[in-house]
């Protein structure tokens, strides 16, 4: 269905029709295309504000997702009672809070935004990680997911969340 991406931080340029184009392609590979999406885009000190607001966490964060379906298993789409809630979430994305990282440890930021995107997509389809087994699930499903992705795109993206546990 339709994608909304707000880029509303001024601290990183941010070019959007690369970060929506790679965004489309995970929303094909994961099967969600005719679903609605958010994605917006925040500086630190938005994403810590929400953060706080909804986590506890007085801190930055890399993402955030707010799931419309929050009873979802994981790896579950939902099913739609009408075609009116074809809505699947938001994502809030910390640019700055990336992209810092990312001149840290000298990786390539748009490479991170979408990898970052795929993980706050499986959030919204049921994904956690709060325990072990639920992060080796989530990471198969991430690991399964940028596969795909390198395969139609001809990249070589890998999930961030290697060494969670």
């Amino acid at each position: 269905m339709s994608l909304v991406l707000h880029n509303l931080q001024k601290v990183v340029p941010l070019r959007r029709a690369q970060l929506r184009k790679n965004i489309a392609v995970l929303q094909n590979v994961m099967g969600i295309q005719h679903f609605d999406l958010a994605v917006i885009c925040v500086d630190n000190q938005k994403i810590q504000k929400i953060n706080k607001m909804y986590r506890q966490k007085d801190a930055p964060a890399d993402v955030l997702s707010f799931p419309f379906y929050e009873e979802l298993k994981a790896g579950e789409l939902p099913q739609l009672l009408s075609s009116d809630e074809r809505t699947l979430g938001d994502i809030f994305l910390g640019v700055e809070y990336i992209y810092e990282d990312c001149q840290k440890y000298k990786e390539d930021f748009y490479n991170v935004l979408t990898v970052t995107t795929a993980h706050g997509l499986c959030h919204l389809l049921g994904y956690r990680h709060s325990t072990k087994t639920e992060w080796e699930q989530m990471f198969l499903r991430e690991s399964q997911i940028l596969e795909e992705f390198n395969k139609i795109t001809g990249g070589n993206l890998q999930p961030l969340t290697k060494n969670l546990f």
